[in-house]
């Protein structure tokens, strides 16, 4: 009996050690892989950072070099100053900002409200609007024939006619996004209010609007970062009557300000990307969950 206790617990441990050890294997292998995507990752996006500033730091000479070696000196402050009081960065700034806030605001709330109508109605007509709606998504727009639209009515080279371009080129986006989120939203909570009495519009603005809180994040932050770094319909559109960041850029590199000035475009750059970079850095959580519970679905 003892000897038969005693193979029987060795059995067990050697059998629980073979468990452990082949058990630990593909957590180890997890692990692994794991480190080795951070590692990659950050390479990638280390990589083009470091370029970036330690370019943007260097004077003219060792920036023409165009390595990762850290400047002999660091002017990156310097550069900065030079290029805010001669690039006009801060005009510059200011019609980007008049071009991107109205622009984001407008796609979202009509987006909003068109993806609520393509939500609830499922008519055969109402699908094809949907889908005439979001092919803005993979057809590009016609630019000559925007820009000869917005001549004859007097809107060329204005604000108001580049943020009337950029609302019809994103809207097709917000609809992409809204519009799945809405549909996992029960409709029952909407006769609930229609019960009550409520009108369409305080249906949308007091019901749908707040739950679409998570997908409006991420369509807001997407469509930012598309009007932001916009230069091609910019270019065409304002026709250089109005500057915004990205066309001032370019506008001040191609007169020769920057010829080989690389310290200083790089400069321009991190400036430019700033905002960016900071609004991406605190709704990234946002993005997530927008793209997750809202387009996926």
């Amino acid at each position: 009996m003892t000897g038969n206790a005693v193979r029987s617990t060795s059995k067990k441990t050697e059998s629980g050690h073979r468990t452990g050890r082949f058990g630990s294997g593909p957590h180890v292998g997890r692990v692994a892989h794991d480190a080795l995507v951070i590692v990659i990752m950050l390479l990638l996006l280390a990589v083009p950072f470091w370029l970036l500033i330690v370019t943007a730091g260097k004077s003219q000479s060792e920036a023409l070099q165009l390595n990762m070696a850290p400047p002999s000196r660091w002017l990156l402050f310097d550069n900065f100053a030079t290029v805010i009081r001669e690039g006009k960065m801060v005009q510059a700034f200011i019609g980007s900002v008049v071009v991107t806030l109205p622009a984001v605001l407008i796609a979202i709330l009509c987006g909003s409200m068109a993806s609520w109508i393509f939500a609830r109605r499922t008519t055969k007509a109402m699908s094809f609007c949907y889908a005439l709606a979001i092919s803005g998504l993979i057809l590009p727009p016609a630019v000559v024939t925007v820009m000869m639209l917005l001549k004859m009515i007097g809107l060329s080279g204005t604000a108001i006619g580049m943020i009337c371009v950029y609302v019809g080129i994103y809207l097709s986006t917000v609809i992409f996004f809204v519009t799945g989120f809405i549909r996992t939203i029960p409709s029952s909570l909407e006769e609930s209010m229609r019960v009550d009495g409520a009108s369409p519009a305080r249906i949308f603005f007091t019901l749908i609007l707040p739950l679409l809180a998570p997908t409006i994040a991420t369509a807001t932050i997407l469509l930012i970062l598309y009007i932001w770094n916009d230069v091609f319909y910019a270019l065409f559109i304002l026709s250089g009557k109005m500057n915004t960041l990205p066309l001032n850029l370019y506008n001040v590199a191609s007169a020769g300000l920057y010829l080989n000035n690389w310290h200083l475009i790089f400069a321009y750059i991190i400036l430019m990307s700033l905002p960016l970079l900071i609004i991406f850095a605190v709704a990234q959580r946002k993005i997530i969950s927008g793209i997750t519970g809202g387009a996926v679905k």
